[in-house]
């Protein structure tokens, strides 16, 4: 059976308590890869996958998800300022409609509004050079995203 695709808290309430999550931001040129600690507390840095044919990339994906015992997926939906999706967000949506039929993990869509610019301050702050941000901006978008959506989690069991 393909895995759900839900937003963050209709997906979170299908995920074990325990188990790391799998967070990304969809380029179309690269798709940068981080995954949570098994308590969801930080999300770290994996890789950044240059994207070639999906299968290929979705398989790197499902073996990295594999590899950490990960029990789910954080998807980051590049919605626009007004709140509508544009042609970006579409493409996030087929991919993760597709991606879903090779894995029964549950995917969460976590609006990613600015993460990217967001994350190019940051590395600009740390002068780094135009040639590094390149290389390392997708991940680091895709620790942006995962950690929001780690974060999010958090304060919704802090209210409970």
């Amino acid at each position: 059976m393909p895995a759900l695709i839900l937003p963050l808290i209709e997906a979170a309430a299908l995920w074990p308590k325990r188990g790391a999550l799998v967070g990304l931001d969809l380029g179309t040129k690269t798709i940068g890869v981080a995954v949570s600690d098994p308590d969801r507390k930080l999300a770290t840095g994996v890789e950044t996958l240059h994207r070639k044919a999906f299968k290929s990339d979705a398989a790197r994906l499902l073996a990295i998800a594999k590899e950490r015992s990960a029990v789910g997926f954080v998807l980051g939906l590049p919605i626009n300022m007004d709140g509508s999706e544009g042609p970006r967000a579409q493409s996030t949506r087929a991919f993760a409609r597709n991606f879903s039929g090779l894995t029964d993990l549950a995917i969460a869509l976590w609006d990613e509004r600015l993460s990217t610019a967001a994350v190019e301050r940051e590395l600009i702050g740390l002068d780094m050079s135009r040639a590094k941000r390149a290389e390392v901006i997708d991940e680091h978008a895709a620790i942006f995203i995962l950690q929001g959506a780690l974060d999010r989690l958090a304060r919704l069991r802090a209210d409970r």
